[in-house]
C-alpha cells in the first residue's frame, strides 16, 4: 500500500459503518490521520466498525441520520469538539432505493433516496464547512456514481440523486475556491459492497456488463483514490469529478 500523507488530519466519514465508508476510515488511519469519526444509522454496525479500527488508530462513532439536518449539525459540533477540528469530510452515506420503472416508482421511496443521497450531503457540507473555515483548511469528497453521469434504467431516483451530488460538488467547489478547502466527488461504477444486497441480480449484471474490465471494483481501490483526494497534495483540483469505473466512463 502506498502511504498517502494524512498526518494529523481529522476526518468525518458518513456511512462509515461498513462498505466504502469503513474502507475510507481505515485507509485514513493507515495514512496517519489522528482521528476519524464515523456517522451511520446502524448503531451495532458502528460499534463493530470502531472495534475493527482499534489497531489502526483513534476511531469514534455517533449514530447520525444524515437526512435529519438538526442531527447532522449536532454531530458536526461534537466531532469538531472531540477531535479539535475537522479537516476531512467524506460523504459516503447512501441508499439505492427501488429498482422499478419510473411510472411505478413509490413516491415515498423517491423522497427517501433524495433525503439520504443528496440532502444528506447538503446538510453535512453546510454543517462542516464553517469548522473548516475556522481551521483554514479542508477536503470534502462526496461519493456520486456512474449512474449520476449516465443514468441507469429502472433506477431513476438513485441516478437523479447522484447527478445532484455532481452539481452540488461543482457549485461548492467554486464557492470555496479562494480558500484552502477543496471539494470534489467520485463516480464509481459498481463496487462490491453490502449495498448490493438491495439490488436485483439483473441490475447488477446490467451494470457489470457496461464495464470493460468485466468486474466490480473493490472498496480498497476506491479508498486509495479518495485518500489522495483528501490529502494536501490535492491542492489544484476542486469541483472535479473523478471516475473509478473499470473503463466504463465515456466522458
Amino acid at each position: 500500500m502506498n502511504k498517502i500523507d494524512l498526518d494529523g488530519k481529522r476526518a468525518v466519514v458518513t456511512g462509515g459503518a461498513r462498505g466504502m465508508g469503513l474502507a475510507f476510515a481505515r485507509r485514513f488511519l493507515q495514512s496517519g490521520a489522528s482521528a476519524v469519526m464515523l456517522w451511520d444509522v446502524e448503531e451495532t454496525a458502528l460499534e463493530a466498525a470502531v472495534e475493527s479500527l482499534a489497531s489502526e488508530g483513534k476511531a469514534m462513532c455517533r449514530r447520525v441520520d444524515v437526512a435529519d439536518c438538526a442531527e447532522v449539525e449536532a454531530a458536526a459540533a461534537e466531532a469538531a469538539k472531540e477531535m479539535g477540528g475537522i479537516d476531512i469530510l467524506v460523504n459516503a452515506a447512501g441508499i439505492i432505493g427501488a429498482t422499478v420503472p419510473l411510472e411505478k416508482y413509490p413516491v415515498e421511496v423517491w423522497r427517501q433516496v433524495m433525503d439520504v443521497n443528496l440532502n444528506g450531503i447538503f446538510y453535512a457540507c453546510r454543517a462542516v464547512v464553517p469548522h473548516m473555515r475556522a481551521g483554514g483548511y479542508g477536503r470534502i469528497v462526496s461519493i456520486s456514481s456512474m449512474a449520476g453521469k449516465e443514468g441507469n434504467p429502472n433506477a431513476s431516483a438513485y441516478s437523479v440523486s447522484k447527478a445532484g451530488v455532481i452539481g452540488l460538488t461543482k457549485s461548492l467547489g467554486k464557492e470555496l475556491a479562494d480558500t484552502d478547502i477543496r471539494v470534489n466527488c467520485v463516480c464509481p461504477a459498481v463496487i462490491d459492497t453490502e449495498m448490493l444486497r438491495d439490488t436485483t441480480q439483473a441490475q447488477i449484471d446490467y451494470m457489470v456488463s457496461k464495464i470493460p474490465m468485466g468486474r466490480m471494483g473493490s472498496v480498497e481501490e476506491v479508498a486509495a483514490l479518495v485518500a489522495w483526494m483528501c490529502s494536501e497534495e490535492c491542492g489544484y483540483s476542486t469541483g472535479a469529478v473523478y471516475d473509478i469505473s473499470g473503463g466504463r466512463a465515456v466522458y
